[in-house]
């Protein structure tokens, strides 16, 4: 099955999905939607007891339900139980729960945005904009967020040309980018921001973005020009790609007299300039921290 892993918010809560391109259609992680639908302290549980006593009952929404793999909380990916839309329509009707129509009415407006996104392409990055505008963030790091999403569709495109073809390969490059310029991989990272089920990209600041995205920039550069041949010489290049933004990490710093690596997320920060030393901050610094959200 060609699998596309999304997160889409109801309310503030997070549901993953996938899009099945073969058979068109949405699968929901059951316990997000429980979790949506019953607020419960352990999602999990509650889906365990509720598939027991459907499956006790014959009912055939369960029986036809499998499973896939989707990003878990540590970042690993795990067989998780999901539904289409249908399935989850029926399932909604075995949950007592308040939201159950606010929710049927999210799903449909969920197909609804995929059609519209096949037809128009540019219509996913602007709800991915949106999501970003509720979910908090300043529309600089919405922009820059946005920009690095494009460089890394372009570093994967030239990924998969060069013949890199599993989930642990791409995983694996993607550690090797981060390590050369930052010094840590994915879940070193994520753990200095104290960061669980949360993106690691979604909690970097401005900075962080700029010197990944010119790691992946480069990193397809290079392998453009190369044209490297499976994952060990494609590996070679992602090394190169992330030294030269380690070059430019380790030349700003120099600069700065700090690490621009930081443990803070994304919205902590209320102003570009505090990224600066002070000398640099100008007259100005008033009417640029206004374009952040507090």
């Amino acid at each position: 099955m060609a699998q596309e892993e999304a997160i889409k918010l109801f309310g503030n809560k997070q549901i993953r999905i996938v899009w099945d391109s073969e058979k068109e259609k949405y699968f929901f992680s059951i316990v997000d939607v429980i979790q949506v639908l019953t607020d419960s302290v352990d999602a999990t549980a509650y889906w365990r007891k509720l598939k027991q006593r459907l499956k006790a009952e014959g009912n055939e929404t369960v029986t036809n339900c499998h499973a896939l793999k989707l990003t878990a909380t540590d970042g690993k990916q795990r067989l998780t139980d999901v539904a289409d839309t249908e399935q989850v329509l029926r399932l909604i009707q075995s949950v007592p729960s308040k939201k159950a129509e606010p929710f049927k009415l999210w799903l449909a407006k969920v197909g609804q945005e995929r059609l519209n996104q096949l037809q128009d392409p540019e219509r996913s990055i602007e709800q991915a904009i949106q999501d970003y505008r509720r979910l908090g963030y300043s529309e600089t790091w919405i922009n820059q967020r946005i920009k690095t999403i494009e460089i890394r569709k372009g570093l994967t495109d030239e990924w998969k040309r060069s013949g890199v073809e599993t989930d642990l390969e791409y995983a694996s490059l993607t550690d090797i980018i981060y390590r050369a310029w930052s010094g840590m991989n994915a879940r070193e990272y994520k753990e200095l921001k104290g960061l669980r089920k949360e993106s690691l990209r979604d909690n970097m600041t401005n900075v962080e973005l700029m010197l990944n995205g010119l790691a992946e920039a480069a990193a397809t550069e290079i392998s453009q020009e190369r044209n490297p041949k499976g994952y060990s010489e494609t590996a070679a290049v992602a090394q190169e790609g992330g030294e030269v933004a380690d070059a430019a990490r380790q030349n700003l710093e120099q600069r700065l007299g700090r690490s621009v690596v930081s443990s803070k997320r994304a919205k902590q920060f209320t102003n570009p300039l505090d990224e600066l030393p002070l000398t640099e901050q100008t007259d100005e610094s008033e009417e640029i921290s206004s374009l952040y959200d507090k």
